[in-house]
């Protein structure tokens, strides 16, 4: 008899544990694409996913900059960073941090048709920079 109360026992604790599993939301990923610079002559792209469900949304990831102008005489130049992005407010708006080969960078902007902002780094002048998250 202690047997089967155990068997029963055991088949309601896993129970209970696969039903906890089942209601933990799952940590979602995306893309980023975005366009840098007063002619949008660099390209940024990137794969982040989520640090942790909640609100703001958090996600965090690597990312490349790449110059795709025309002025460009050795082949693109080309910049590796980390991003942590925050999404806030019915997903209107983003502020990020970001480093880029190794500089410290900034980014904030308001959704429109996509999130529309400025970028700006340590030593540099900030630059407008157009964000899409897919």
């Amino acid at each position: 008899m202690p047997r089967t109360t155990w068997r029963s026992g055991g088949a309601a604790l896993l129970g209970a544990v696969a039903l906890s599993l089942c209601h933990t939301p799952p940590l979602s990923a995306m893309e980023i694409l975005g366009q840098a610079g007063v002619l949008g002559e660099w390209e940024l792209t990137g794969h982040l996913t989520e640090s942790a469900p909640g609100a703001p949304r958090q996600f965090s990831g690597p990312l490349k900059m790449k110059h795709v102008g025309i002025c460009t005489q050795d082949g693109p130049d080309e910049r590796a960073g980390e991003i942590k992005l925050q999404i806030t407010g019915a997903d209107s708006q983003v502020t990020a941090e970001l480093v880029l080969d190794g500089a410290p960078c900034t980014y904030s902007a308001r959704k429109t048709r996509n999130y529309e902002g400025t970028l700006s780094c340590e030593g540099r002048a900030p630059v407008p920079l157009l964000v899409w998250l897919k």
